[in-house]
Formats: structure tokens, sequence, C-alpha cells
């Protein structure tokens, strides 16, 4: 028994790291999302009583989900590097230890009368703790509604942090967890995930807090009436109402008739000279079947990197474009390494009228250690780790580009490779500015070749279908490999390239209609952006000041 009392905690501390885990691809056990904290909040409130330093206990357990979560979830990153993947992990997990500790300093003190000397003094003691029981903060609904909020408040900070520090990496919130249940979705074009993390968040606290409160009850045969449970649950009801209602309205819409390539290329032959005229062959073969299709598409689009060489400066790949170009009736989106003054940027091209015009992007958020090594000469260690997978840097675009279609009502966002997991980005290129028309488009061209066969690609689908709920615009995405599919402005996936067996792993053309709206208005998300996360912020950085100062004077 000694045993487990101490090893529970940090078992619980795993089963929360695993659970979340069990939410995304390949296992997309949604309903996990509802109960993945609750061991780990129980380990922290729960556990640890007897240690002197109760605050470290709480990190390491926050740690130890973190490192479960982290390592399980984003195994598909040992296809680019074993060692990435594994030193990576320990630094993403800072971000769950910090809010188990936010856990500790957050949790209620129940008031506890020590025995007396005496047997009768004892007696005394024991009618106390059982009569003060509905004294308890548990018992109390305010009370367990204000740590909810809290908590949630701080996991949606914890994520937010991660989205951007050192560049960021944003990948699976808690919310994502939740991008099949598309009427539940809807919110993000208010809050982006970070409403939805909340919300997730919240409900896991609730959770552990009404067993709690259960417990308490049964011991002192006491029940009293409570409504923090009922009103989390009407919350959920009433965002799940809301979401079924918004999809049932629909803007004016166009349809456009687009066609998706996906080569299929293996990622050791993408820029190996030798397969230069396999290359062609495959991209020409494809698009022949789709520029054939009835009626002909209106924008045809090549995944990232997609010609061996760079088009507008390699004599062959640029031929090879503009002939196709030029015996088409279609405007070609394609994705290709763009180079000037020695520098390198990873790009997307618009060529339409029949090669006449050619419209340029570069990418303007480069993911570390996949298209740079952050401070490469500064830390050369950082650079053997990533090996040769990333033997030079790219230079980050600095322009929010709009490509203008043929068809002029058509403004597209050409989103490359993780842009489309960053809502804050995206949502640039929808906003009118001074040069930029404002999107009603968005199409992400990416090579998720780098990750095999592996669940890589699946959640990179999973994350980047908020970006149309938070603009309410649809989407368009070809990819090397991966998840080929258009997605309506509701964050539903109405059309997927797969073979026979269902895999989306293959090679073939995607063709379709997708409605693209025609009075550009603008979502709550896509004025303020991650309002509703930096508001989280703030209350985050006013509980601790306060929690801080109490524990300082109580």
């Amino acid at each position: 028994m000694k045993k487990l009392t101490v090893a529970w905690p940090w078992l619980a501390a795993i089963t929360s790291g695993l659970l979340y885990t069990g939410c995304f691809a390949p296992f997309n056990f949604t309903w996990l999302c509802w109960i993945a904290l609750t061991p780990l909040i129980a380990a922290v409130w729960f556990s640890g009583k007897e240690s002197r330093h109760r605050w470290l206990h709480n990190l390491l357990l926050g740690y130890v989900t973190g490192l479960t979560f982290f390592w399980t979830a984003f195994f598909w990153l040992t296809t680019v590097t074993v060692l990435g993947w594994f030193v990576l992990q320990f630094y993403m997990a800072i971000y769950l230890a910090l809010w188990a500790w936010f856990c500790g300093l957050v949790q209620p003190r129940e008031i506890r009368r020590e025995p007396g000397s005496t047997k009768w003094e004892q007696m005394l003691a024991q009618a106390r703790r059982t009569a003060a029981s509905p004294r308890s903060p548990w018992i109390r609904s305010t009370n367990n509604l204000l740590l909810a909020f809290l908590l949630a408040a701080t996991w949606v900070t914890q994520e937010w942090l991660r989205g951007w520090v050192f560049s960021g990496f944003g990948w699976n919130g808690l919310g994502v967890a939740l991008h099949g249940t598309w009427p539940m979705i809807q919110i993000a074009e208010f809050t982006g995930v970070a409403g939805l993390s909340f919300m997730v968040a919240f409900a896991n606290v609730i959770t552990v807090t009404t067993v709690r409160r259960l417990m308490l009850e049964a011991s002192t045969r006491v029940v009293r009436p409570h409504f923090d449970l009922t009103l989390t649950l009407a919350a959920i009801v009433g965002v799940l109402t809301f979401g079924i209602r918004a999809t049932q309205v629909s803007p004016p819409t166009k349809p456009l008739r687009v066609a998706a390539v996906q080569s299929n290329v293996p990622q050791n032959q993408k820029f190996d000279p030798q397969f230069t005229r396999k290359i062609f062959d495959q991209f020409r073969h494809l698009s022949e079947i789709a520029l054939r299709s009835n009626p002909p598409p209106d924008l045809l689009i090549w995944p990232e990197s997609s010609m061996p060489g760079p088009v507008l400066a390699d004599r062959e790949s640029y031929q090879f474009v503009m002939d196709l170009a030029a015996s088409a009736e279609s405007d070609i989106l394609l994705g290709t390494i763009d180079e000037e003054n020695g520098d390198v940027y990873n790009a997307a091209l618009l060529v339409s009228e029949a090669g006449e015009q050619v419209q340029v992007y570069r990418k303007l958020h480069l993911v570390p250690f996949g298209e740079y090594v952050p401070g490469r000469h500064r830390v050369p260690l950082l650079a053997r780790i990533v090996g040769d997978q990333v033997p030079g840097d790219f230079k980050a675009g600095k322009d929010y580009t709009v490509f203008e279609l043929t068809n002029s009502d058509v403004k597209v966002a050409p989103l490359i490779c993780f842009e489309d997991t960053i809502g804050e980005l995206t949502r640039r290129f929808v906003l009118p500015g001074e040069t930029n028309p404002g999107a009603n488009l968005l199409v992400d061209i990416t090579n998720d070749g780098w990750f095999l066969h592996s669940a890589g690609s699946h959640q990179h689908l999973a994350n980047a279908i908020f970006r149309c709920v938070e603009t309410r615009r649809p989407m368009v995405r070809a990819a090397n490999t991966g998840v080929t599919c258009l997605v309506n402005e509701f964050g539903r996936v109405t059309q997927k390239l797969q073979d026979d067996t269902g895999s989306t792993f293959t090679e073939g053309v995607l063709t379709g209609d997708i409605k693209v709206p025609t009075e550009h208005e603008l979502t709550f998300y896509t004025r303020h952006g991650e309002l509703f996360a930096k508001l989280c912020v703030v209350m985050t950085a006013i509980a601790i000041v306060v929690k801080s100062v109490l524990r300082r004077f109580v």
C-alpha cells in the first residue's frame, strides 16, 4: 500500500498524457478530451501532502504528463529525426509542467482541526470534522466554477505561449481534439481554438470537483443543491446549439472549379537530378487528367516544392511550367523554391493568362528545424542534431501576398505547409489592407512526404480546418502526399483524395467545386485575432499575483 501511495500520482500523470494522445490521429478518440486532464488534476490536488516542496512535486507531475503526451502524439517526427524528436519534447513538456504548478497554486485549502490531547477533545474534533464537511470549499458551486475558470484560462495561456515562443509549435491544443465534431467548433469564429480549449479544460476541472463533492456528501450523508455541473453542461449544450444554427446559414457564394494534384513523390527523389524527367512526366500526366475534366478547372493546384528546380531560376523547370500553362485555360498555383540575391525562399507561384502573368508569395512563417535551424552558427550542436535534413536556412518572406485569379472575384491566400495551422497568420490574408484586397479562398500547398505514412499528415489537417471556421473561408489543400481535400467554411471536409482502400497516401487528382463567398464579411476572429487567448493570459497573470500575495499573508 505504501508503494501504491507513492506510485499512483505518477501513474495518473502518465495516464493523462496517454489519454491526451488518444484524442488525435491515428486514434481519434475525441471523447477522451473531456477526461484527459482529470488524472493529472487529481494527482496534483490529492497527493504530495507530506512533501516539503509540494510545488516542485506538482511541477514534476505536469512535466511527466507533458513528456508522455509529446513523445507519443508527435512520434511521427521520428521519420525526420529521432534525436530531434526526443530532445524537443523536453522543452515542450515545460508548458504542461507550469500548468500543473498553477493547479497546485489555486488548489482550495480545506479547514482541518487537529485532534486534542484528551479523548474528549479527540471526539469533539472528529464531530467537527464530520460536521464541517459542508463548509469545505469543494462543496461550494461558486468556488468550483471560479477554480475551473482560472484553470481553463491558464490552460489557454500555456497553449498560446507554446504557439509563439521560439517561433512556436502550437499543434494539438486541447480544443483541436474536437476537429471532427463540426457543430461544436463553430464558436472558433469568435474565440479561435482557444475558446474550445477553454471549454474542454473547464469541463475537466468540473469533473474532478464534482467527484470530490460527491465523495464528501456521501461521507456526511448531507446532499445540497449545486449548479456548477449543471451550468457547465448547459454551456456545452449552448455551444452545440449555436453550432447547429450557425451551419444552417450560409452567405452568398459562387462555385469555383478546382483540381488538386497529389504527386506522391518520395522525399529522397524530389531534388535528385536523376528523377527530374520522371517528376515532369508525372505532373504532366496528372495535370492532363485534371484539365480533361468536364468542365475544366478554373484553378489547377500543385503541392509545395513540386518542381525539381526553382521555377523562376531553373530553365528546365520554367519551360515545363510555361508550356503547360500555355496549353491550359486554367490558372496554375504551385509550390517552388525561389532565389534572389543569394537568399532562398520557400515560395508559391500563380501562373495565369497562359503564362503571361506570374504572381509570387514567399513563405512568412518558417518551421524551425524544418526550414531553418535557430542559432545555427551560435549553437553548432543544434545543427548536428538536425543533421543533413536541413543543410541550409530559408529566408522568410515579408508580405501577406494575396493572389488574384483570372476570375477576378476570387482572391486566394496561398498558405504553404504549416502556415495553415496558425490562426493569427491566416487571418491577416483575409483582412483587407492597402495592398491586400482580402482573400475569400484559402489554398494550402504542403509536402507531408517527410512524415511518410504516419499520423503527421492527419494531425496537420486536424489543426488546419479551424482556419476555415475562424475566417468563414473555404480551403483547398494540395499535398505531395497525405491529405489532399476540400474543406468548407464550417470546417467540414467535403471531398478527400483516397485510393480504393481508403488510404490518403496515394497518387491522383482531386477535382471538385468549392463555394467561394462573394461578400467579404469579416468574422470577429478575423478582425481581432487571439483576443480571447490574450484575455486568458491577463486573467492568469492576475490570479498568480493575487494568490502569491494571499499565501504570503494568510
